[in-house]
């Protein structure tokens, strides 16, 4: 286990699937956490109710990725109700796979504003909050660096952008002993990509080990990185995909 006792960590998009894992262990490891959400108060009070009931301490906070104001709003508020902010995980986003032919300019506007332009306005709004010591990890995609399909221009772009953002942040807060690190996950087992629904297979074919992702073992990789053992990695890409891009 991570030693984040005292810590205060922030999880855009943590009603479900990775962001619920990795908020829950977060609290797990000694954190006060607080979760953003969009449109299921009732998942993200569940994922609160479950922190809450194993003696940590949790908040669940709405704001749309869309709406920079409340974004930013809603860190400056976690900040307040726990007591600082040690820990930014930049874990909301949306997926989309159609044809370029097929795209518009509100899709490209849609995807960007929730993929790339919500991390940048989380994490300007945290910067001034976060001690020495702090911590920012974006959540990539495997896709971000190996597409092995048709129809990924705007997602693979959106998750390309964060590993420039992520080693260009790391240098800017490096001074202050902040560290930023991304990471990638591969097909991972959620309600939005289930290990058995239809595509499985065909995503299991990339892997050198075709299993899919648990949540909980990429949660503990976010851990990892937000405790003092990886005081000094920063900068680096993380991929956890079963060696889908090697």
């Amino acid at each position: 286990m991570t030693d984040l006792n005292g810590k205060v960590a922030l999880v855009t998009g943590g009603s479900r699937g990775i962001g619920a894992a990795i908020a829950r262990r977060l609290a797990a490891d000694g954190a006060r956490v607080a979760i953003t959400y969009t449109s299921q108060p009732a998942a993200a009070e569940a994922v609160v109710a479950d922190i809450e009931s194993r003696g940590g301490r949790a908040l669940a906070l709405r704001a749309d990725n869309r709406d920079s104001e409340t974004l930013a709003a809603a860190v400056r508020e976690a900040a307040d109700a726990l007591g600082g902010l040690d820990i930014l995980v930049n874990n909301a986003g949306i997926f989309e796979m159609r044809p370029i032919s097929e795209l518009t300019l509100e899709d490209y506007r849609r995807v960007m504003e929730v993929n790339t332009q919500a991390v940048f306005v989380a994490t300007r709004a945290a910067v001034d909050l976060l001690p020495e010591g702090g911590r920012v990890i974006n959540l990539g995609s495997s896709l971000a660096v190996r597409v092995p399909w048709a129809g990924l221009t705007l997602y693979s772009m959106s998750k390309a952008a964060l590993i420039g953002f992520t080693k260009a942040l790391a240098r800017d807060l490096g001074e202050r002993g902040i560290t930023a690190n991304v990471v990638h996950p591969g097909s991972t087992d959620t309600d939005m990509n289930p290990a058995g629904g239809d595509h499985a297979d065909g995503q299991r074919a990339l892997m050198a080990i075709p299993r899919y992702n648990d949540p909980d073992h990429l949660a503990a990789l976010v851990s990892w990185l937000a405790g003092p053992e990886a005081r000094s990695v920063t900068g680096s890409e993380f991929a956890m995909d079963g060696g889908a891009n090697i």
